[in-house]
């Protein structure tokens, strides 16, 4: 998981190298105050081949020496160690925040942006949905099962901590093929996601050699709160508590963001440890307790501990002229002999940090009690602008929590064209039938599921006649060009919604690449970017979160350009979402793409009994696929130069579609 600001995902760069030369941003007797001087053990004790131990940690000597700056003073190892992680690809978008600022983020339904946990928009009716879409690439390449499982944990709590119910999930899957690991991979997903008993809806499933050694999961969660009940991570009010409560806090996981998230996996066995591990029975009961807190009003603020544990956490709850001071030594662990250091970048799941003002913390215990997690208060809301951490009543480490956050430095990343690349060719397993997949997942439990994963888009119910369509897609199988890889993956997820009868709202957004630091990697990136742009500007919509990946690469050799797109849409009706052809019907095809063809699909989806994305594979595919999903044989059809939708219509709705280039197909 990212750190918490950039797990909304796209985080608004400041200038590029904000890093300028400035006085020190605390008072020095904070400083005076830190005798902690115990190195870190555990990295001291690797061997790092006589490197430093900023360069061991994953910092750049520039870096190294900027801290210094910032600070007006060496930091010590656990500073140093928070910084490493704060300042990290995964946590800090060094390299990606300033392109990402080309993305459209504002509309009119947008109640929260990127820049929190996950992005919120207004559905009516009173009630918001909240989603995010990011990825758990690194981690699933080294432990496959809980890998991908502690990917849906994660998503899951990013969405509770807007106040947020979880009422489904999708998946994105790029392997190499279906093999044992991809199997563990997907085992995992449904272990998580039955186990906790949110829906998993939809999602896609790639086989590409490209991926053979970095396999791609993203994972997505959708969710329903009031729109007046917005949550945002922050720490507010002087002397307000800071609750940790959920599962003991141990070794796993340690170092995730920077040493798995923001490196090469060339020799992934030695990174097994910064693997977490899930516990998807705490899980759901932290998702009921939280929901119970928010509520109630009990909380003023929730964060999940994800990358980067407690210091990613307090670090953003921090920001804005606000401060924590936390005491390490009340953190329940399962091991007793973590150091300080350890405690702190822990990214043991199923944690939650909460603002809880003095008065309701009693409330708060009890709803703790009762679902058996464990709650402790470890530290408290101050107005001295420091992440501060202290144990046994010594501080340990005094840190601006602005240095954290936005005084992370910002690259402009060097981007050379690189020669094209004809398209890939997918393994065939990804034109196979993946009913075995998805039926390994629930898709029922909750009551809300309208239209099941197996042909496009998933339909939920929200109130009444009124539903959500959710889709997440990539760029076409063996696609090998960036700017096409976004646009495409942007029209199919908000064609496919428009073919489940929903209008197009919002997108979030996973962005898949290799190294930045490569020009042409570079170039890959901000192309991908522009084409994603493109298309959200063409169809009217915003992306509202999203997640960066980065570093996907194993000797050198990275993946293809995969930005994958989570689009949702609003369903005005759900007894009337086109769902499968029936004797008789006529079958058209609708050529084109874009949002001309998106916007007259679902303004349209009510006279259709089925409607289907033609244009990633062949029409005669697009034909058998929707007559299995429909219970049919395959209708003898004449089959048209060119692609679009294929859509049904009833035998006696003869009036004309109204669409430029409409081809009849033939009868079910």
């Amino acid at each position: 998981m990212p750190c918490a600001r950039r797990r909304s995902g796209h985080a608004r760069a400041p200038e590029h190298g904000s890093a300028a030369p400035g006085a020190p941003r605390h008072p020095a007797g904070a400083v005076g105050r830190r005798g902690y001087t115990d190195p870190l053990t555990s990295v001291a004790e690797q061997p790092r081949h006589d490197q430093p131990l900023h360069r061991a940690l994953g910092l750049t000597d520039w870096e190294f020496d900027r801290i210094r700056e910032l600070l007006g003073r060496a930091p010590n190892d656990f500073e140093l160690a928070v910084f490493s992680l704060l300042w990290s690809e995964h946590c800090g978008y060094k390299h990606s925040a300033p392109l990402l600022s080309r993305l459209p983020s504002g509309g009119e339904r947008v109640l929260q942006g990127p820049g929190e946990n996950a992005g919120v928009i207004d559905v009516g009716g009173g009630l918001a949905v909240a989603f995010k879409v990011e990825s758990h690439n690194h981690p699933t390449a080294v432990e496959p099962f809980q890998g991908a499982a502690t990917g849906v944990g994660g998503i899951l709590r990013d969405v509770v901590a807007m106040g947020a119910r979880p009422i489904a999930l999708l998946d994105g899957l790029w392997f190499g093929s279906p093999d044992w690991h991809f199997r563990r991979a997907v085992a995992g997903i449904g272990h998580y996601g039955n186990c906790v008993g949110v829906p998993t809806v939809g999602g896609e499933t790639v086989f590409d050699e490209a991926y053979g050694s970095n396999p791609l999961v993203n994972a997505m969660c959708i969710g329903l709160l009031p729109v007046e009940r917005v949550l945002r991570a922050r720490a507010t009010g002087t002397g307000n508590l800071l609750v940790l409560y959920g599962a003991f806090t141990g070794r796993d996981g340690i170092g995730g963001a920077s040493v798995l998230a923001s490196q090469d996996l060339e020799g992934s066995d030695e990174k097994r440890p910064s693997v977490q591990i899930g516990d998807p029975f705490r899980g759901k009961a932290l998702i009921e307790v939280s929901l119970e807190l928010v509520e109630r009003e009990l909380v003023l603020g929730l964060q999940d501990c994800g990358a980067a544990g407690l210091a990613s956490s307090l670090a953003e709850m921090a920001r804005g002229g606000a401060g924590v001071d936390v005491h390490l030594d009340r953190v329940p662990l399962r091991e007793p002999d973590l150091e300080p250091w350890e405690i702190m970048i822990s990214e043991s799941q199923e944690r939650m940090v909460a603002v809880v003002g003095p008065e309701r913390l009693a409330d708060v215990e009890a709803v703790c009690a009762r679902w058996e997690l464990p709650c402790t208060v470890i530290g408290e809301v101050t107005d001295h602008g420091e992440l501060r951490a202290l144990h046994r009543g010594e501080v340990v480490g005094a840190i601006p929590a602005e240095l954290l956050t936005d005084e992370c430095p910002r690259y402009d990343v060097e981007q050379a064209p690189r020669a094209e690349t004809p398209p890939g060719t997918p393994a065939p397993a990804t034109r196979e039938p993946k009913t075995w997949i998805f039926e390994q997942y629930d898709q029922l439990v909750g009551s809300r599921t309208v239209k099941r994963p197996g042909l496009g888009a998933a339909v939920l119910r929200l109130d009444g006649e009124r539903g959500i369509a959710v889709s997440l897609d990539g760029p076409p199988p063996g696609e090998r060009d960036p700017y096409r890889a976004g646009w495409t993956a942007v029209m199919e997820a908000a064609l496919n919604v428009a073919c489940a009868g929903g209008e197009p709202l919002a997108l979030t957004d996973c962005l898949n690449f290799g190294n930045p630091e490569r020009a042409e990697i570079g170039w890959e990136l901000a192309a991908a970017i522009d084409g994603i742009a493109e298309a959200a500007e063409e169809l009217g919509i915003p992306v509202v979160s999203g997640n960066v990946s980065l570093y996907n690469e194993t000797g050198g050799r990275p993946i293809p350009p995969t930005p994958a797109v989570g689009c949702v849409g609003l369903v005005r009706d759900v007894t009337r979402v086109p769902g499968r052809w029936r004797e008789g019907d006529r079958i058209v095809l609708l050529r084109g793409e874009g949002a001309g063809l998106v916007g007259f699909v679902w303004r349209n989806a009510h006279r259709f009994t089925l409607a289907l994305d033609a244009r990633r594979c062949d029409t005669r595919r697009s034909l058998e696929q929707a007559a299995a999903w429909s219970g049919t044989a395959t209708p003898a059809c004449e089959l048209p130069e060119g692609s679009g939708v294929v859509v049904a219509l009833t035998p006696d709705d003869s009036a004309p579609l109204g669409w430029a280039d409409v081809v009849e197909l033939g009868t079910v």
